[in-house]
Formats: C-alpha cells, structure tokens, sequence
C-alpha cells in the first residue's frame, strides 16, 4: 500500500505541470476587417469567415474580428482606419477599393495587412514591389485588372457585333480598368460613353438617362466597391432602359446583370483567407506571393436576355460557365 501511494504521488507531481500547460487559456487573434459593404452575409464574406475557421481559427474560440463598414461613405476610411488601428490588431484586412488600402497604411505603422484587390494593381499603385515578391508588410490576392476589362469589352461586343457606342461606368477607384478598357475600345472598333461617378451616393437614375440620350448600345460597369451596394439596382435600371450589361463577376449576373466574366468571388476570399492563416502563423507578409485568380466564369442570364429580346449566340453559349435561366 505504501509503495501504491508514493506511486500515486509522483504520478500527481508529473501530471501537474500538464494540467497547468492544459489549462493555460489560448491566445485570441484579432483581425480589422475594413470594408465598403453594409453587412457581413454576403456570400464571400461568409467564405472568408469559414475558411478561417476550417484552418484552425474561429470567432467565439480564437479569434476576433473588428468589422467596420464605410457603407458607401469613402469619406469615413481615414475615421475607421484608425479606429481599427487602435484595437491591437494581429492583422488587417483590406478588400475592395485602394483608398480603403491607403487609410490603413496610413493609420498603421507595422501590422500586415492582406489585401483582396478587385479594382485595382497594387503592383502597378505601388504598394508593392512585384507580385512574386511584395516586399513590405503586404500581401493577399488580386484580380487581373490590367487585362480583364478589356476581356468584359470584347464578350460584349462578340454579343452585340454591330454596337458602336457603350456606355461605361467608372468611379475614382476604376483608373487603372478605365485606360486598359479604352485601349481595347480601339481595337473593338467602338465609342465608349464614360460616365465616372465622383461623389457618393452616386446618381445612377441621372448616369442611365445620360446613356440613353448619347444612343449607348450597351453597358459595361467597371469592378469597383463602391458599386457593390447598388448590385440590383443597377442590372434593373440596365433592364428598364433596355441595355445589355457586362459585369465583374457572378454575383452581379446573378442579381439579374446579363452578363459576367471574372474569378469566383467566394474563392477570391478563401484564398485570402488562406493567406491570412499563414500570418496568423508566423509568416512575413514580404515572403508570401501576392495570389491571382487562375480560372474565370462566363456566366449569362437567360432570364435577362429573354426580358431584353436578346437571343444568345451560340458561339458564347458553349463557353458558358453558367447559364442563369
């Protein structure tokens, strides 16, 4: 019996130091999610949010995330930046336009910041030094906007042969899209209508009427943030005034735009949640190539083109990701 109690003792003195080490509380990340939308239940958000938690990091157990929203109001980023920069962030993440970008560069010295640019080069804005190599504290994913929109242009006008006038909607955060789309205008043989929204809210109802009146044949609206609040709006005013529209990407096709071509947005997020994970465990953002889409969808909206009087060709019909009926 005795040596059955000394056992136990030493037993309880090498398990104590395991106890302790199980108890000890795991640490919280933080992470400042700056955005232009409303909410948080957009679908690619949402994507963003699991995919951290498939990878080990899951708000209520680990992690924090301080969302602020602009809600269309650029002139509330520098205010947001720092009040994000204020809350010890391990991380900040910076989707949408490059002012958001800016205001947490500005706001903040040191933290890493991961970056889902849909609008614009931040090699060629240079808050990085190359894709391959960034170089700073930023990293993340982004779009092929220097080439894109001009693909968009060429499907719109492989729709509509004989247009010879689209109309084009830009905004501040659109200059980098706006000059490769004009670039490819030449090569397509047409007048592009640019009408660039300025100061929020912007006037859609005013920018289609301007279109109707200089005769646009179609619309092609360029990737911007600040556009993503007036995702139905803008397909049912195209459809009112009786114009095919092209978009960034499916979520605008599925909101009743005729059509899209761009990555996957739900994607898009997860790839750059991904990215953030890899911070979160240690990585330097100068280390981590900036990622870019390396698949993108043509989706059409039957639907759409039925309320239009439009008949599809078939030659676009075919290479169709989706087909929206």
């Amino acid at each position: 019996m005795r040596r059955i109690g000394i056992f136990i003792l030493l037993l309880g003195v090498w398990a104590a130091p395991l106890a302790a080490e199980a108890q000890e509380p795991q640490r919280t990340y933080r992470i400042g999610w700056l955005d232009s939308t409303g909410t948080r239940t957009e679908s690619y958000q949402i994507a963003f949010v699991e995919r951290l938690r498939e990878l080990g990091f899951a708000e209520g157990r680990n992690l924090v995330i301080e969302f602020r929203t602009t809600n269309g109001r650029e002139g509330k980023l520098v205010e947001l930046a720092a009040d994000l920069a204020r809350r010890d962030c391990d991380l900040l993440l910076a989707p949408g336009t490059e002012a958001g970008l800016v205001a947490l560069e500005r706001a903040t010295k040191n933290t890493p910041i991961v970056i889902v640019a849909n609008d614009y080069d931040p090699v060629t804005t240079g808050h990085i030094a190359s894709l391959a190599h960034p170089g700073g504290r930023i990293t993340g994913v982004s779009q092929l906007q220097t080439e894109l929109p001009a693909k968009r242009l060429e499907l719109l006008k492989e729709l509509l042969p004989r247009a010879k006038r689209i109309a084009l909607f830009a905004d501040t955060a659109t200059a980098g899209q706006l000059k490769a789309v004009q670039d490819g205008s030449q090569r397509q043989g047409v007048t592009l209508q640019v009408i660039e929204f300025t100061h929020a809210p912007y006037d859609y109802k005013t920018a289609f009427g301007e279109s109707v009146r200089a005769h646009a044949e179609a619309l092609l609206v360029l990737a911007s943030g600040n556009f993503v609040s007036a995702r139905h709006q803008i397909p049912e005013l195209a459809i009112q005034h009786r114009l095919p529209s092209m978009f960034g990407n499916n979520l605008w096709a599925r909101a009743g735009g005729l059509l899209s071509y761009g990555p996957d947005f739900s994607d898009f997020y997860r790839r750059a949640a991904e990215q953030a994970v890899r911070i979160l465990n240690g990585a330097r953002p100068a280390d981590l190539p900036i990622e870019q889409p390396t698949r993108f969808e043509l989706v059409i909206n039957l639907r759409t083109a039925k309320a239009l009087g439009l008949t599809i060709p078939r030659s676009l019909l075919v290479r169709a990701d989706y087909v929206i009926q």
